[in-house]
């Protein structure tokens, strides 16, 4: 089974000429309302029509440079035409975003002949310092997959004005398709320099498997080994990831990770991003452990994972597309544009209850973003939402509720639900079961928004996610952040395990309640920041 519905083509996204140099942040301003609805207040998202693929950002001449794909010409009607191409965004922060416009246009003439290679899809960055392949030093060199008749193969572009604007290579495409006439997949390079084997690597998503490639130079490149995921079926791969961690900010336990887009539809699970430990010997990627999921939700794919500068093994940053391929080009969007990205997160490799495991949170700099949170402690929940004495006035489209939950001596409940979004007859839930130490988001009552959904999208979006806590306990602390169409739940501190969702919630449906499935918690701490600006 395809990463996504096979009868809808892999497509990537264009951007309007007319934005070129719009700024904006990602605190977007209210659009025009469908069903109530309003842009999200603190998550990127385009400025119209289509965006997925999040692209590798660096950091070159003071600010971060993210790329993003984009269809401008994207229709509904017919969600695999138009073609994709690589939108710019710039920030200090990675929390508020500035509009570059179209860095690498779709369907331009390669230099010398002008053969049209395709659109511009996934791909990499990253900064030669070395000049190893004679663009200059420093130039950004990016290898992305471009595909015409179906035909995926990889093309290099480059720039030496800090990623702003880019320079087809007249050699293009600098790895063919390996079998043009069957159009395997072949696609979405992740570049990255192995400082110990001295030479340029490339992970390749080739349909069930990952493809490694070496270079001296980015420009010519050979196979040397393919990773097949061991002992399981997860799908077409897409979007691979390959970076190096220490395991608890220890050096001496640093790793090799491998991060994939995959499909968990034989286990219960859709499309997401999974990710083993492993070693790398110079040309081959060896798991040693089972796989796992970077988020247990529905929404969160396409991931992309960079260095912390001031950390470089010790933690990276990453961000998602928060959407989902069975049903993203079918899904109500409203207000002139379609898809968001995840907040960014700080990611660590932890040992948690014996079992490394990538833990992620939102940064730091959100915070700035809220109100001075409002909050009670040591209340009750039952089933009665009365008797959790939440503060009053709680509403708003966006917002983040920090809540500790403690099973204590003499509660006899297990089931917590925090309802979000909710008028009385629609709510989204986001609960903890302390028999099972598990985390569940269900939003099958979202809105009715979703009910517009066909059958098959509508299975897939009612299904409720589940992530177990490894650090389990009689005491849990949950993050929940709140746009105005999507929730990301962080557990612990640490974010031992987290799930990420779109949502639809009716027009001015802001009630927030916490109530237990039957018996008696305890609400140790419960507080809300209203998004401030």
């Amino acid at each position: 089974m395809s990463s996504f519905p096979s009868s809808i083509p892999r497509f990537k996204k264009p951007l309007f000429q007319c934005f070129l140099l719009l700024s904006f942040s990602l605190l977007a301003t209210v659009v025009p309302l469908v069903a109530g609805q309003t842009r999200p207040s603190y998550h990127l998202t385009p400025a119209t029509k289509w965006m997925s693929d999040p692209q590798r950002p660096f950091f070159q001449g003071g600010e971060w440079h993210l790329y993003y794909l984009w269809n401008s010409n994207w229709d509904k009607s017919n969600p695999g035409s138009g073609g994709t191409e690589w939108y710019h965004v710039t920030s200090s922060d990675m929390v508020q975003w500035t509009s570059r416009g179209v860095a690498i246009r779709k369907y331009q003439p390669n230099p010398p002949g002008g053969a049209i290679l395709g659109d511009i899809e996934t791909g990499s960055s990253v900064i030669d310092t070395a000049n190893s392949a004679g663009f200059g030093q420093n130039a950004v060199v990016t290898v992305l997959t471009q595909m015409q008749d179906g035909v995926q193969q990889q093309s290099l572009f480059y720039s030496n004005d800090a990623g702003y604007t880019f320079t087809a290579y007249d050699c293009n495409p600098v790895m063919p398709n390996p079998n043009p006439s069957a159009k395997p997949a072949f696609r979405d390079p992740k570049i990255f320099w192995d400082d110990t084997a001295g030479h340029w690597v490339a992970a390749v998503a080739e349909g069930d498997k990952i493809g490694f490639y070496t270079s001296a130079n980015l420009k010519s490149w050979t196979y040397v080994s393919g990773f097949y995921p061991p002992g399981v079926d997860l799908g077409t791969l897409e979007c691979p990831d390959v970076y190096q961690i220490d395991l608890d900010g220890n050096p001496a336990s640093r790793v090799w990770l491998l991060a994939v887009g995959a499909n968990g539809y034989l286990n219960r699970k859709t499309t997401g991003t999974a990710y083993w430990a492993g070693t790398w010997d110079g040309t081959r990627f060896t798991a040693t452990t089972s796989y796992r999921w970077m988020d247990e939700g529905p929404d969160f794919y396409a991931t992309v994972s960079w260095e912390n500068p001031n950390n470089k093994y010790g933690s990276r940053y990453a961000i998602g597309w928060m959407n989902n391929w069975e049903y993203a080009p079918t899904l109500p969007y409203y207000g002139g544009f379609e898809g968001q990205m995840s907040l960014v997160r700080e990611v660590k490799y932890r040992t948690i209850n014996g079992t490394p495991t990538l833990v992620s949170i939102p940064l730091a700099g959100y915070a700035a973003r809220f109100a001075s949170p409002v909050s009670v402690t040591g209340t009750t929940i039952t089933t009665d939402p009365a008797t959790a004495s939440l503060p009053s006035n709680l509403a708003g489209g966006a917002y983040v509720i920090r809540a500790t939950v403690t099973k204590a001596d003499g509660d006899d409940g297990d089931k917590v639900y925090f309802r979000i979004k909710s008028d009385g007859t629609s709510n989204t839930t986001i609960g903890y079961d302390f028999s099972d130490s598990q985390v569940f988001l269900a939003r099958g009552s979202d809105g009715s928004d979703s009910d517009t959904l066909a059958s098959g999208p509508r299975t897939v979006w009612d299904a409720v996610r589940t992530a177990t806590n490894p650090s389990g306990g009689s005491r849990v602390k949950l993050a929940i952040y709140v746009d105005q169409n999507s929730v990301e739940t962080f557990v612990d501190d640490e974010g031992v395990t987290s799930l990420s969702g779109l949502i639809y919630p009716n027009q001015g449906a802001e009630g927030i309640e916490v109530v237990s499935g039957g018996g008696k918690l305890t609400l140790t701490l419960f507080s809300y920041a209203s998004f401030a600006s």
